[in-house]
């Protein structure tokens, strides 16, 4: 059964820093770095979902939304079937959930697009204060 398992959320304030790891578990080590795309989401109260990071099972190419380039970085650890996020410089503005989402890696595959992931985790709450 795949399971992703986000965590490292919390409340900071207005430049701090968080880091966010996502535990993958139900998937083949192979799967895990040749199939699947990585990728972090986030939703705030009142918005659509929106994609913030991804990295690609092959050789490991990041997406970083533009609004966020700079200050945010995703990497992943396949020895401990982990991905995560780094977020440096944070404003109000990042305050939300923040979901990790795993999606098959194919020909015509967009990173950052929400309806390309098949597989979610619960989320993490990112509260940043000013």
């Amino acid at each position: 059964q795949v399971q992703l398992v986000e965590s490292g959320g919390g409340s900071v304030q207005s430049g701090g820093s968080l880091r966010l790891s996502c535990e993958v578990s139900g998937f083949t080590s192979s799967s895990l770095k040749t199939t699947y795309c990585w990728a972090w989401f986030r939703q705030a109260p009142g918005k659509e979902r929106e994609g913030v990071a991804a990295i690609s099972p092959d050789f490991g190419a990041t997406y970083i939304n533009d609004s966020r380039k700079g200050r945010f970085a995703v990497s992943r650890d396949n020895a401990k079937n982990t991905l995560y996020l780094q977020m440096n410089n944070l404003t109000v503005e990042d305050t939300a959930m923040y979901y990790c989402a795993a999606g098959f890696y194919r020909w015509g595959f967009r990173p950052l697009q929400l309806d390309d992931y098949t597989a979610w985790g619960q989320g993490t709450q990112v509260t940043v204060s000013s």
